[in-house]
């Protein structure tokens, strides 16, 4: 009889141990970035063609801020309004004042690019790449034009980097892989 007991005891003990289910650990959380949309940067080549595509042809005019007439200051307010969203004084010697001086050799499409057209007078454009700007001429309206045009050259002053709107908008492929590395 104590065999039997012993028997049974000692199947009530084994299946005990068999019920408890096993211990599983969870594997660490993978966290994913979120997905971002890749857009576009703002200051683009297409988009100041797109944009001088709705402008051209549009005739110089002191002031004005229309397709009616417009004025070299006021083309870089729209266009920056437009194409960035934000919005830039008015006049020339405003919007000069802005960002950082950038040298001439180094500048990348969006600059502000500002030239001395007369003793007191001054223009602005949008630099597009390529040593060319985007603006309202006085004699041909909205153009393009070329850095290393004959009447540009050396009436050239200065350029402004305002900020990097693809560096603050985007984040690069290359980001989101080191943001997921270092999350392990």
């Amino acid at each position: 009889m104590a065999k039997g007991l012993y028997s049974v005891v000692l199947m009530v003990l084994l299946s005990a141990c068999a019920s408890n289910p096993p211990v599983v650990v969870a594997p660490k959380p993978v966290v994913v970035p979120p997905m971002l949309k890749p857009q576009p940067p703002k200051w683009s080549e297409s988009n100041l063609l797109s944009f001088h595509d709705q402008w051209k042809g549009t005739p110089y005019r002191l002031g004005g801020l229309s397709r009616n007439g417009i004025d070299c200051s006021g083309f870089v307010y729209l266009a920056y309004l437009d194409i960035v969203g934000d919005k830039l004084p008015r006049t020339v010697n405003a919007q000069r004042t802005l960002g950082k001086d950038v040298p001439r050799n180094q500048l990348i499409i969006g600059d502000l690019v500002f030239f001395k057209t007369g003793r007191t007078t001054r223009h602005v454009g949008i630099y597009m790449g390529q040593d060319k700007f985007l603006h309202a001429s006085t004699k041909k309206g909205v153009k393009i034009s070329s850095l290393n045009n004959v009447y540009w050259k050396p009436r050239y002053w200065f350029a402004k980097r305002l900020k990097n709107p693809t560096e603050q908008q985007n984040m690069s492929l290359a980001s989101l892989v080191d943001y997921a590395q270092y999350q392990d």
